[in-house]
C-alpha cells in the first residue's frame, strides 16, 4: 500500500505531470488537455516516457516537455511527478499504474483501465487510504455541460422514472485496424468492441442511471479474424427498474454513438460519435408537461464540450482537495464489472447478476473466462 499524499502538498504550486505513451492518444488528447490546464496555471508537464526513444524525444520537442525517457521507473525516481497519465496499450496499464502509485503519483489512465477485474483490484490495493494517491480512468464522456444537466435532471426526478434505455456504439473498423498485433486479442486488448469501444457509452449510461442488477447478452465474430468478439448485444435491468438494450459493434459503416432514455415525463437522447456538445442532446417532453418545465430542462447553460480537458480539470481539483476523483475506485470499476458480466452471460448463455463475479470466478481473471470457443488455445491448455 502506498503512503497517502496530503492535499496541502499541492497548495500554491502547479501539479507536476508526466505522460506515459507518446502515441496518438498521448499527443492528441492528453498533451492537449495538460497544455490547456498549464495555460490556466494548474499543471506543468515535466516528462514523457515511451519505449521508442525517438518517439519520446519528438513528443517532448513538439510539446515543449523538458525530459524524455524510455524507462518509467527512472522517470518516476528522477522527476517525482504528482500525476502520471497513461496512454499505452491496456496490457501495460496495471504494471504502470502500480509503479506510479507506489512512487506517490496520482494516475489518470486511458480506457480500458486494465484487462480484468483482478487487475483492477490490484491497482486499487496500491491507492492511498484517505487522501490519495488515487488511480482514475479516462471516462471523458461523463463530463461537459450536457451530461451534467441530464444527470441533474435524472437524479432530481424532474423527468420522472427512467423506463426504457438504448445504448448504442455502432462503429466501423476494417481489417487494417486489426493488423496491429495487440488488437483483437484477450491478453493485450482485454476484449472486443464492448471493452475497447462501447465502454464509453456504457459508462455514461451507468453514470446517468445508477447501478444495474442483471444482464443477458450475446456476442459474435461475424467478420474479423480475432480472438475477441466483433459485435455484442445485451439486455440490462437497472436497480431502479429501467430496462436497457446495449449494442457494441465494429461492423457498422454508418457510425454513431447514442444513448436514449425514455422517462415518465420526457425522452432524453444523445447522438454523437466521439464527443458531445449541448446541441447533441435532445429532450422531448410528454404531451402534458408544462412549457416552463421544458424550458428549464432544455437550458444546458454555457456549452462545455465533453472531453479530456473537463475531466482533467475536475481531477486536478480533486488532487488539490485530497479527495477521491470520479472514475476511480468503485465508481471506476462499475463499467468494467458490466462488461465482464456481459461477456460471462454471452459465453455461458445465462443471466448474470450484479456482484456475482469475484475472486474464484474465471471471468474475474480473464474476460473470456476460459469459455470454450472464446478462450485462446493457450488459455484453455493452462486451465485444463
Amino acid at each position: 500500500m502506498s503512503t497517502p499524499q496530503s492535499a496541502p502538498g499541492f497548495t500554491g504550486r502547479r501539479i507536476r505531470a508526466a505522460v506515459v505513451g507518446t502515441g496518438a492518444i498521448g499527443r492528441g488528447s492528453h498533451l492537449s488537455a495538460l497544455t490547456a490546464l498549464a495555460d490556466e496555471g494548474e499543471v506543468e508537464v515535466v516528462a514523457a516516457v515511451d519505449v521508442d526513444a525517438a518517439a519520446a524525444e519528438e513528443f517532448c520537442r513538439a510539446g515543449g516537455v523538458p525530459h524524455a525517457y524510455t524507462d518509467l521507473d527512472r522517470m518516476l525516481a528522477e522527476q517525482r511527478p504528482d500525476l502520471v497519465t497513461i496512454c499505452t496499450p491496456p496490457t501495460l496499464h496495471r504494471e504502470q499504474s502500480v509503479a506510479a502509485l507506489r512512487a506517490g503519483a496520482w494516475v489518470w489512465c486511458e480506457k480500458p483501465p486494465v484487462p480484468t477485474l483482478a487487475d483492477y483490484a490490484a491497482v486499487e490495493a496500491e491507492e492511498g487510504a484517505e487522501s490519495g494517491p488515487y488511480a482514475s480512468i479516462v471516462f471523458q464522456h461523463r463530463f461537459g455541460s450536457g451530461s451534467r444537466q441530464v444527470r441533474r435532471l435524472l437524479a432530481g426526478g424532474a423527468l420522472g422514472r427512467p423506463l426504457v434505455v438504448h445504448c448504442q456504439t455502432t462503429w466501423y473498423r476494417d481489417t487494417a485496424y486489426y493488423a496491429v498485433p495487440w488488437r483483437g486479442r484477450w491478453a493485450t486488448e482485454g476484449g472486443g468492441p464492448a471493452m475497447g469501444h462501447g465502454i464509453h457509452q456504457m459508462d455514461l449510461m451507468l453514470d446517468l442511471l445508477g447501478p444495474w442488477s442483471e444482464v443477458r447478452a450475446m456476442a459474435g465474430r461475424l467478420v474479423h479474424d480475432v480472438e475477441t468478439e466483433d459485435v455484442s448485444t445485451a439486455l440490462v435491468r437497472f436497480a431502479n427498474g429501467a430496462l436497457a438494450t446495449v449494442v457494441n459493434s465494429v461492423l457498422s459503416p454508418d457510425e454513431v454513438s447514442r444513448i436514449r432514455i425514455d422517462c415518465e415525463r420526457a425522452t432524453v437522447e444523445l447522438t454523437h460519435l466521439y464527443g458531445h456538445r449541448n446541441a447533441d442532446w435532445r429532450i422531448v417532453p410528454a404531451p402534458d408537461v408544462p412549457g416552463e418545465d421544458v424550458a428549464r430542462w432544455q437550458d444546458f447553460g454555457a456549452d462545455v464540450p465533453s472531453g479530456h480537458v473537463e475531466q482533467l480539470r475536475e481531477l486536478i481539483a480533486s488532487m488539490r482537495a485530497g479527495e477521491r476523483p470520479r472514475g476511480s475506485g468503485a465508481d471506476g470499476r462499475t463499467s468494467l464489472e458490466l462488461i465482464a458480466a456481459l461477456y460471462k452471460s454471452a459465453f455461458t448463455d445465462r443471466t448474470v447478476l450484479a456482484g456475482e463475479i469475484g475472486p474464484g470466478d474465471p471471468f474475474f481473471t480473464s474476460m473470456h473466462g476460459d469459455a470454450p470457443g472464446w478462450a485462446p488455445a493457450a488459455a484453455r491448455e493452462v486451465s485444463a
